[in-house]
């Protein structure tokens, strides 16, 4: 049996109480949402903090709020956002990578924040301390190496968040706040592409809301690859989101998952579709302009070679969806799952 190593619990009941405890020694805390990432990794001593600041008695981050968009706070689960027929029918793709995020059961723990700061998984990195040990520890915990890449100045871990590409794609942007004041980032410049300091969020400051901009126009969609159709971690997937107007993309955003250190929006894509039809063709040229960017290493699940080639599948099958295709048996072949959007 793997036990927590001996930490320091502190339970605060307002943000203002979490971010002033935080501060307090903010490189040997860690922030505690679902825990069902950290817990695992304080057993297998991939992280051992000092003190851990629960912030499930944080009423005020489990808060939903739409007007011209919706603001979802860090603490809402996985499961109420699959429960919230609002977000449902204005944010599809939103709702189903939520929807496939790991089992019903850590559903009901995780929470959106929890899965925007998803540590990065790597084969090396995501074993028993016993393990990891027993090869020579790995760049990210312990070590000096990237056993991904031993020539590889620093981490390849990949991010493994389901609803970052998809909040990339929706435009959305976070809150994040410490006791000197709070930053609004784009969801894009929260992450950078290195393993190790995969997020820009800094040791003082918590994650409190998720801003999702006015979804009126759009149609979204995301699309996962694992290996079961549920538990498992995405080795790759595609979340696309597209405005119409007079049967042309307006604008259009790609996000691409579990393929780099974070999350990647295809620009290339997004100038491909504008201005033109979802045609068959203009579907493709996308597709490729997505392939291109898709820079999958030899640390998770399927050969990495096949997984790049699968972006291409996935971004296409989530541009049929956005332009109404009715891709229900290819979602249940690829994502093993049936999921649709409402009215599907």
């Amino acid at each position: 049996m793997m036990r927590l190593p001996p930490f320091r619990f502190r339970a605060p009941r307002t943000i203002e109480d979490a971010v002033a405890w935080l501060a307090e020694s903010p490189t040997d805390t860690m922030l505690l949402a679902g825990g069902t990432d950290l817990i695992p990794n304080m057993k297998r001593r991939q992280q051992t903090p000092a003190t851990v600041i629960a912030l499930r008695g944080i009423d005020a981050l489990k808060t939903t709020r739409n007007g011209r968009g919706f603001t979802i706070g860090a603490g809402v689960t996985l499961t109420q956002i699959v429960r919230d027929d609002r977000l449902r029918a204005a944010c599809p793709g939103l709702w189903q990578a939520a929807a496939q995020v790991a089992t019903p059961h850590l559903r009901n723990m995780g929470t959106l924040g929890g899965n925007l700061c998803l540590d990065t998984r790597c084969t090396y990195y995501d074993q028993s301390l016993e393990w990891r040990k027993a090869i020579d520890f790995c760049m990210k915990k312990d070590g000096r190496t990237c056993w991904v890449a031993t020539s590889s100045p620093r981490c390849l871990a990949v991010s493994s968040t389901d609803t970052a590409p998809m909040l990339l794609a929706l435009g959305a942007r976070v809150r994040l706040v410490s006791t000197r004041g709070e930053r609004n980032l784009d969801v894009g410049d929260l992450y950078q592409n290195d393993g190790m300091r995969y997020l820009t969020r800094q040791a003082d400051e918590l994650l409190t809301d998720i801003a999702v901009p006015d979804q009126t126009g759009w149609r979204s969609a995301y699309w996962k690859l694992r290996r079961r159709g549920s538990f498992d971690f995405p080795v790759a997937s595609a979340a696309v989101a597209v405005r119409m107007d007079a049967g042309r993309v307006a604008e259009a955003r790609l996000a691409l998952g579990a393929v780099a250190s974070r999350p990647l929006l295809s620009v290339r894509a997004r100038e491909i579709l504008a201005g033109q039809p979802l045609s068959d063709d203009t579907i493709a040229a996308a597709a490729d302009a997505a392939y291109d960017i898709a820079k999958p290493m030899d640390n998770t699940d399927f050969e990495l070679v096949w997984r790049k080639k699968m972006v291409k599948a996935l971004v296409t099958a989530a541009l049929r969806e956005v332009r109404g295709d009715d891709v229900r048996e290819l979602r249940l072949k690829i994502a093993r799952q049936t999921l649709t959007g409402p009215g599907s």
